[in-house]
């Protein structure tokens, strides 16, 4: 596995999906958002949607795209497939475990170092591409991250359509923290219509 290049990034995990209302594992599914969901994507245009993007990259299962196109207002540039969840085999559509390992394999799944190396691929090539793009993806990638600087995924799970600033820290760390306003003061603001 190549090592993640050290960039910052804005991060938004899609808005409330079928599947999240339902208590569900979607992973590698295609599932829609519920109008919850599409009503978190417009509210994370509230910050996002002040910017310029560069890049906006996403993953290409409509619950991502869709969220990229409420928050930032147009279609991402790029749909990703090295962003896209982790395919969790014979978990996928059926109730999420109280605990779940994310380090094991599931019946028919993806595992977890081919995982974490295809969001590190597709993350890579995003960063060759821009300085500071918006990934909008699933929850599984912050979990990648917190694994590439703990060893470990576990951690809080990430919230739907909250925008996330991820930034190296120190030498291997990342923080992983809401983003707010001031990290955006390097990116070309929209002009007004």
């Amino acid at each position: 596995m190549n090592a993640l290049i050290r960039r910052p990034f804005v991060f938004l995990r899609h808005g409330q999906s079928v599947s999240n209302a339902a208590r569900e594992m979607a992973g590698s599914r295609d599932v829609a958002l519920t109008a919850r969901g599409e009503a978190e994507a417009r509210a994370a245009s509230d910050l996002l949607g002040e910017v310029a993007w560069p890049l906006v990259a996403a993953s290409p299962l409509q619950r991502a795209r869709r969220t990229a196109e409420l928050a930032v207002g147009r279609a991402p540039d790029r749909l990703v497939e090295g962003l896209m969840e982790r395919d969790w085999g014979e978990l996928q559509g059926r109730p999420i475990p109280a605990r779940l390992d994310h380090l094991a394999t599931p019946e028919g799944g993806e595992p977890w170092r081919d995982f974490v190396a295809r969001i590190v691929a597709a993350l890579n090539d995003l960063f060759e591409q821009d300085d500071i793009p918006l990934v909008v993806g699933h929850a599984g990638l912050p979990r990648a991250i917190r694994y590439l600087a703990t060893g470990r995924p576990e951690g809080p799970r990430t919230a739907n359509a909250t925008p996330l600033w991820i930034a190296p820290e120190s030498d291997t760390g990342w923080t992983l923290r809401d983003l707010e306003p001031a990290d955006l003061v390097r990116l070309p603001r929209r002009t007004p219509a």
